[in-house]
């Protein structure tokens, strides 16, 4: 494989379709060859430790192998692996004689598709984000579990891509600065993974090891007949790609943190926590992001050995810096709070709580979600009733215990929490007060106020969308209004009042809170 064979392939007349015009993209791994109705992907014969593409035979294996695993999240998209027969210099395409190369046939796609691109272009919405996270979440939630005893389940092996970052990065290493700040990440890395051996068993047992993508980022997402479309999973290490889910998702978490989008980095690790109810996985988030980081960090290192120009090299290294300094930031203490939304149905609770997770990295924990997790879905016989079925009396304690078990979770992970329910009980709120207090960080009801008007039209949004996991009605909401206990003295000392219709009340909420927790 050679890029003479690129080059001879370059020719209209090997193809059994139209050619619209030729175009290579290259990776460090990789060549793309562009044809317009069809995309042809060649794997360079490189050795990198942790890829091994040299012979024909694996070449040929991993071609397969990615075509295999990238249909499990595409339809129609991957379509085979064809080989390349004649010679470098004569190349046919399925012709006869001895294979000398193989190619993955995909279906192609405008490359201004990517997420990449739409986020280079300033286009990327928390649409496109809420549409990847759910994406991810429902893969994860199907995807084969690794069994416990298998190999790749054994702690050693479960961290030893974390500590090959470490092996592979410090040769290339001559800076007595770069040098040691790898040293304290691998010391942090080193007492994290300490600390967290319980859990990282535990998850092992409860099968969260599981035969994921691999390498999650807008690079790898694109749009597809207007839907978001995850795509080019590791096929070439199984280590790799048999993980922790909580590590898959960290890698789209950091992408996004290290394009300057924090605010959807945050947004997205919320939503994925509310569709896999996997909030056992924030004690690992920032081992995992970390991880990640360095992974693009040494990625970035392995040109330095191909790259002879100064200013390339000088280019090299401040990349590679950016990634290990970003690594870094996941080491610090965060700040913490416990904050909880009072309103009724519709009010506006739920934006209310996103501004927060957007602004200030606090995780979202929602009542309607974690109702239908432990209860699943109301009767149809039920819907509209106050007090029936999901949300009868004992429902609803079970609901708020779990929300709460949740909120004391997180906080002792280290993240601020905003838990988004409606909060019309006394006793309710006492409750959430107490994990607070009992966990050491500041509390804050939201208050939150809207005109009757506007919460009717909001609801009837909602309903009209179909994607919300709230059951209120107008009826419901009414009701709400009649049977609500009003804050207490000292709870209005705790509270902050938010016109939920009025974004200057939201941004003053957020400078609030900001200038009460600096760290944030």
């Amino acid at each position: 494989m050679s890029q003479a064979l690129i080059a001879a392939l370059q020719n209209p007349a090997l193809y059994p379709h139209p050619v619209d015009q030729f175009q290579v993209i290259e990776t460090h791994i990789s060549w793309v060859l562009l044809t317009g109705p069809y995309a042809y992907k060649f794997k360079k014969p490189v050795d990198f430790g942790f890829l091994d593409f040299t012979t024909l035979e694996a070449r040929k294996h991993f071609c397969e192998e990615e075509v295999r695993l990238n249909q499990r999240l595409t339809q129609n998209l991957y379509l085979d692996a064809i080989p390349i027969t004649g010679s470098e210099s004569a190349p046919q395409l399925n012709g006869d004689g001895p294979v000398i190369e193989y190619a993955v046939r995909m279906r192609q796609f405008p490359q201004s598709n990517l997420l990449g691109e739409i986020q280079a272009r300033g286009e990327l919405t928390g649409a496109h984000i809420d549409a990847l996270a759910r994406q991810i979440a429902r893969f994860h939630l199907t995807t084969p579990s690794v069994a416990p005893d298998h190999v790749m389940c054994q702690p050693d092996a479960m961290m030893a891509p974390l500590r090959q970052n470490f092996e592979q990065i410090r040769p290339l290493l001559s800076d007595k600065s770069d040098l040691q700040q790898l040293d304290a990440l691998e010391a942090w890395t080193e007492s994290t993974i300490d600390r967290l051996g319980p859990l990282l068993e535990e998850r092992k047992n409860q099968g969260f090891i599981r035969e994921c993508h691999g390498d999650i980022h807008l690079g790898n997402t694109t749009l597809i007949d207007g839907e978001v479309v995850l795509f080019d999973c590791i096929e070439f290490n199984e280590p790799f790609r048999l993980t922790d889910i909580a590590a898959d998702s960290a890698f789209l978490a950091m992408d996004l943190e290290d394009r300057g989008l924090k605010c959807l980095s945050r947004r997205f690790l919320s939503l994925w926590l509310e569709q896999t109810g996997d909030y056992a996985a924030l004690e690992l988030m920032n081992l995992y992001k970390s991880y990640r980081a360095l992974v693009r960090a040494k990625v970035s290192l392995f040109r330095l050995g191909q790259e002879q120009d100064a200013v390339q090299r000088a280019v090299i290294l401040r990349q590679y810096r950016n990634y290990a300094s970003l690594a870094e930031s996941y080491s610090a203490i965060p700040s913490r709070f416990l904050a909880i939304t009072h309103g009724v149905s519709s009010v506006g609770k739920s934006h209310v709580a996103m501004r927060l997770v957007e602004a200030l990295g606090a995780i979202r924990l929602r009542s309607d979600t974690e109702r239908k997790r432990l209860f699943g879905e109301q009767e149809e016989s039920e819907r509209g009733q106050l007090s029936a079925g999901i949300y009868n009396q004992d429902a609803s304690d079970a609901t708020y215990r779990r929300l709460h078990e949740l909120a004391d979770a997180a906080l002792h992970a280290g993240y601020p929490v905003v838990i988004d329910a409606t909060y019309l009980k006394h006793v309710q709120r006492q409750a959430a007060w107490k994990i607070a207090e009992r966990t050491g960080v500041p509390f804050l009801i939201l208050d939150c106020h809207a005109p009757d008007a506007v919460i009717a039209s909001w609801l009837a949004q909602r309903q009209s969308e179909g994607l919300d996991p709230s059951d209120a009605t107008l009826d419901i909401i009414h009701a709400q209004q009649q049977s609500r206990e009003p804050l207490t003295a000292d709870e209005q000392a705790h509270s902050r009042r938010v016109d939920t219709h009025e974004a200057a009340s939201l941004d003053k909420l957020v400078d609030n809170i900001r200038q009460r927790l600096p760290g944030l």
